[in-house]
This record gives structure tokens, C-alpha cells and sequence, in this order.
């Protein structure tokens, strides 16, 4: 593979609010100084990272969370702390998550100028009953205004939509798919609704005060979402991602494609070559007292790690030994890389399947018409898109 640099994401915990669906590593933040102490360990942490080495070639950065622009001014101030650290290539792509009530038309052109390229809009709906199940703190016209915004300012946009929402019909949510187009964001997210443990829609439906989500009704939700989205030109290029031409994510894709990243704050998550991970282990004394982690490289191919999601630690240790490390062996690795090309509409061409040795495993995925084969290359079938987590998981078994 072309040598495609390391992806830099940088995880900022905090929300407005907790939405009812969210088990994301982030919460409501006790005050400013809170947020300017994260800051600060984020940038430490960063600093950490450069002097390691793995810095050196940034191809793309994304700020996530939680929601990034609740930071306001803290947040100009972390996105030129990272840029002065990291080494970015000329004309990276640099992404910043936002919600419709943190979006501030003095706050947009200010990360214009600081460097920012992009910005990622978490909508969900444009139908006001769904984004009250959903726990959101914005309403449809909050998020169309704070579109248009976007739009006006010539700040390239994406946005985030959930689908199969109990109660949710498909006449809103085709209502939803339309207004969004008409926004005119180049990139376009759309995801099932998933009932994670312990969250408030969780406790809803485990009460019995609301309905499970249908999952037959969300599989109509995303073949209509492909019927309007591809009508008008946004085409689906991932199992839940769509664009217009030349707007796919680029931190995104690298995750799909095997590009080593690099995580920064509590609860993010990195993955580099079992080399580098052995390399700096060594010097930084991981496999000594106290931290004792397994040394593993020997026989690993990658090496993925994060460390705790706890803010408080985090801010008063910000460079540490990660908590969770995992060797992945050669094999391990083709497996990975087969299933995360099956989630990219162009697939995975036929001599890495042949190199993970799962030419077996994809002949009857194919006999279930689950996959199919043409022009050299694996894809999922329409059938195999809206089964993919049964695709991906018999693929990681081999």
C-alpha cells in the first residue's frame, strides 16, 4: 500500500447533555476550567506522542466526542496546540464533530481560519418527536438554520442521521432523508438506531414504556435511505456512509483500510504496527514494573490500544502506559482487513482474500448470496449490506 501516513483523532468527552441512546465516553462538564485543564492534558498527551515518533506524517485529523465546539474558544486553542505538534501533510483533511446548539456563526469561521476544513453536524432527524425519544437538545429548525450556516460560510459539512427509531414512521423519515439532501451536505451518515446497555432508551425498553426498535422496519429505512440519497447523487461508498462526488471522509476511510491511528484523550482508541508498539513500549518501560503489559510483538503483526475512559485520571496523568493492548497475529491482521474492505461498497480485491486464506469462507458467503465476485474484487451483496454484522463476523471467524 502507497505510504498513507497515520490518521490523528483527538477525543474531546464532553456534551451539552447525555442523549438517551449515547454510551460514548463523554459527559456534561463540571465548568470552563474543566475544559481548559483537558485541554492542556490532550495537548501533553500529544506532545508525548510527537516525541515517540509516530507524528511525523499526519494524514488526516478529526476531533471528536462528545461535542467538540462546547470547547468555544478552548477548542481554537486545542487545534492549534495539535497542529504545532504534529506534523500534517499539505492539504489534510482536518474534521471538527459538532450538534446544532454548539454551532456559533462567529465560531465557524474562526475554525475556518485556525485550519479546519470540515465539520461533521449531528442531526439525526428532522422530525421533532424523534429527536425528543432520541434525548437531543435541538429541534428540526435549529438544525436546518445551523445547516445553512454551514453551507453559507463554504465550509464543507457532513451530517449524521439514525434511523429506526421506536416510533419513527417512514414517511418521517424519507421526510428527513429529503430535507437533508436539500441542505446540500457533501457527505451524509446513516445509521440504525442500536440500544446500548445501561442507557436511558435502554431503561425505556427494558421498563416496558417503549417498543424495541424494529429491525425490519430499519432495513426498509436504509434501502430507502440509498433509493433518496443515490437519486440525488450522494452515493453510499460504506456499509453506513454516503457522498457526493469527491466528499468520502478521509479519516474515516483510513480506519477501513488498514492506515495506523493514532488516539488521543480517555477512551480513544489507537493502532500501529507491532513494531512501533514494541519500540516505544521498550523505551517508555510498559513491560516492567508497574505496568507489566504482556510484550507480545514477536509474534503480533498490529498492536491496538486506548487507554481509561475516566476524564478525571486522564487530566491528572495524561501520558501513560495504555490499559488495553491487543496483538494481533498475521493472520488476525488479513482477517481484519477483508472484513473492514467488504464494509466499502468497492470491496476487496480477490489476492488479499487469497493471502488470508479465506477464499473458502467467501465461496459460501457467495452461495448465500451474502458476497459476490467481479472485475477481481469482493463485495457484499444488497442482501449481505443489510446482514453485514453476519458477513463480518463469519469473515473474523475464517
Amino acid at each position: 500500500m502507497k505510504n498513507a501516513g497515520t490518521a490523528l483523532y483527538v477525543h474531546v468527552p464532553f456534551c451539552v447533555a447525555k442523549c438517551a441512546y449515547c454510551d460514548f465516553a463523554s459527559r456534561t462538564p463540571r465548568d470552563p476550567a474543566e475544559m481548559s485543564a483537558y485541554v492542556d492534558a490532550v495537548l501533553a498527551e500529544t506532545t508525548a506522542w510527537r516525541d515517540r515518533g509516530l507524528l511525523g506524517d499526519v494524514s488526516t485529523l478529526y476531533f471528536g466526542g462528545g461535542t467538540p465546539t462546547l470547547l468555544g474558544d478552548e477548542l481554537l486553542h486545542l487545534v492549534s496546540g495539535i497542529r504545532q505538534r504534529a506534523v500534517l501533510r499539505d492539504g489534510a483533511e482536518i474534521t471538527v464533530e459538532t450538534n446544532p446548539e454548539t454551532t456559533s456563526p462567529v465560531l465557524v469561521p474562526a475554525l475556518a481560519a485556525a485550519g479546519v476544513t470540515r465539520m461533521s453536524l449531528g442531526v439525526q432527524s428532522f422530525d421533532d418527536d424523534v429527536l425528543t425519544t432520541l434525548g437531543r437538545r435541538h429541534d428540526a429548525a435549529t438544525a436546518e438554520g445551523v445547516a445553512g450556516l454551514l453551507a453559507g460560510s463554504g465550509m464543507r459539512f457532513a451530517l449524521d442521521l439514525i434511523c429506526g427509531v421506536p416510533g419513527q414512521s417512514m414517511t418521517s423519515w424519507r421526510d428527513t432523508l429529503e430535507r437533508a439532501v436539500a441542505t446540500g451536505a457533501g457527505h451524509l451518515s446513516v445509521y440504525p438506531l442500536a440500544i446500548e446497555d445501561r442507557t436511558p432508551l435502554w431503561r425505556e425498553i427494558a421498563a416496558g414504556r417503549m417498543v424495541e426498535p424494529d429491525p425490519d422496519l430499519a432495513a426498509d429505512m436504509m434501502l430507502l435511505a440509498e433509493e433518496v440519497l443515490s437519486a440525488a447523487g450522494i452515493m453510499r461508498y460504506e456499509t453506513a456512509n454516503y457522498a457526493r462526488p469527491g466528499e468520502q471522509s478521509v479519516h474515516n476511510s483510513a480506519y477501513w483500510t488498514g492506515v495506523p491511528y493514532i488516539g488521543i484523550g480517555p477512551g480513544a482508541h489507537s493502532m500501529v504496527a507491532a513494531g512501533e508498539f514494541d519500540r516505544i513500549a521498550r523505551a517508555e518501560g510498559w513491560y516492567a514494573e508497574p505496568w507489566n503489559l504482556e510484550p507480545g510483538a514477536s509474534t503480533a503483526a498490529r498492536v491496538r490500544f486506548s487507554v481509561g475512559e475516566d476524564i478525571v485520571s486522564y487530566v491528572h496523568q495524561p501520558v501513560r502506559p495504555p490499559q488495553v493492548a491487543s496483538f494481533l497475529t498475521a493472520e488476525e491482521v488479513g482477517a481484519e482487513d477483508v472484513m473492514l474492505g467488504l464494509r466499502m461498497t468497492a470491496g476487496v480485491d480477490a489476492a488479499l482474500v487469497d493471502t488470508a486464506g479465506l477464499g473458502t469462507v467467501m465461496e459460501e458467503l457467495a452461495a448465500e448470496l451474502l458476497v459476490e465476485f467481479a472485475d477481481g474484487r469482493w463485495r457484499t451483496t444488497s442482501r449481505g449490506w443489510l446482514l453485514g454484522n453476519e458477513v463480518f463476523g463469519r469473515v473474523l471467524e475464517g
